[in-house]
């Protein structure tokens, strides 16, 4: 009886104390023009990132020329210093994959493949282990997209490479419809997932609420690998008459904070605009709502999917590597949360 009480408790032990994933801390480089500027090195070297993500151009479709075509790539005003590898990432708008057959998706994934090759030479770098595809697929778009990654896994020019991409949280829970893509990995976007254009106080960067409803359940029978990406930006959604206006790049932190412009609705993140500021192209009357990322909303969120996410050895990428937003956060911050997975 006593034998049999040990082995339950040793069973209970084991089953409540889930084994620590290896993290590998690191950050997306999402500007089009790469530069290797000391403060932003620091914090690769403070976090031993042996790797950074380098979005090296969006892919959408050109209605006059019928074919997808680069978009804002990078240029490399400067090497990735020698002792980071690059891992380049490729956005394609979804909308692609209504306009082209498969015919049509071969061509883009030869074509895509060079190209990367060439930027990568470009950084620096003679080679790469990975390439990440950044593309929210839906049910419609899902056979021919998942059909371009395998023509893109057959290019000779990434034998032997790790083909990774995004995952969307409604692609977890939806998995029925939404598939899952013939890679060997992906990377669940931790971010952009509420309703940006509809009015209210709600932060559409993140939303525990949202992680729970198509998490929860879901996450750990994913079946392939997951890394994590996680928000450190922040960004002013503008409302004119209470219809989404766009975001302003010209609206900081500072000029939110400035009282001749905005008034604070309490202790919301929405601000009324109190004159006219052309700089902006804003008129008086709109309403700012400010969305920015706290360190406790990191927190929370990692210790959420750190529940749920199977143990592994895992990249956990920061969006994105930029001294004015990680100026917000201290390095404690964040090793608390690289801890917590």
């Amino acid at each position: 009886m006593r034998k049999i009480s040990i082995l339950v408790i040793s069973a209970l032990l084991f089953l409540g104390c889930k084994q620590k994933s290896v993290v590998h801390p690191t950050f997306y480089y999402w500007k089009t023009d790469y530069q290797n500027k000391k403060e932003e090195s620091t914090y690769l070297d403070q976090f031993k990132s042996k790797s950074l993500y380098v979005r090296i151009m969006d892919v959408d479709f050109n209605p006059d020329l019928q074919l997808p075509v680069p978009v804002s790539p990078i240029k490399f005003s400067d090497p990735i210093p020698k002792q980071t590898d690059i891992i380049p990432v490729v956005f394609i708008v979804n909308q692609v994959f209504n306009k082209i057959d498969t015919t049509q998706t071969l061509v883009m994934a030869n074509r895509i493949a060079k190209f990367v090759e060439a930027k990568v030479k470009q950084a620096g770098k003679q080679s790469y282990h990975e390439l990440q595809i950044d593309c929210d697929w839906t049910k419609g778009t899902r056979n021919r997209y998942f059909k371009f990654l395998e023509q893109l896994k057959a290019n000779p020019l990434l034998k032997g490479k790790t083909i990774s991409v995004t995952l969307r949280l409604h692609q977890v829970k939806n998995i029925l419809s939404s598939g899952v893509p013939p890679v060997e990995k992906a990377i669940l976007m931790c971010y952009n997932m509420g309703n940006l254009r509809k009015y209210g106080g709600q932060n559409s960067i993140l939303d525990q609420r949202e992680l729970d409803t198509y998490l929860k359940d879901y996450l750990g029978q994913y079946p392939i690998p997951l890394d994590v990406a996680l928000p450190l930006f922040e960004w002013a959604v503008v409302f004119r008459n209470a219809q989404y206006a766009g975001i302003s790049k010209r609206i900081s932190n500072i000029q939110i904070e400035d009282r001749k412009l905005f008034k604070r609705r309490g202790n919301s993140i929405l601000y009324d605009l109190l004159v006219d500021y052309p700089a902006a192209g804003l008129k008086r009357g709109d309403v700012v709502r400010w969305e920015q990322i706290s360190p406790e909303d990191l927190l929370t969120s990692s210790k959420f999917l750190s529940r749920y996410l199977a143990s592994r050895d895992r990249n956990l990428v920061f969006y994105h590597l930029d001294t004015d937003l990680l100026k917000h956060f201290t390095h404690e911050n964040l090793q608390k949360v690289i801890a917590n997975f």
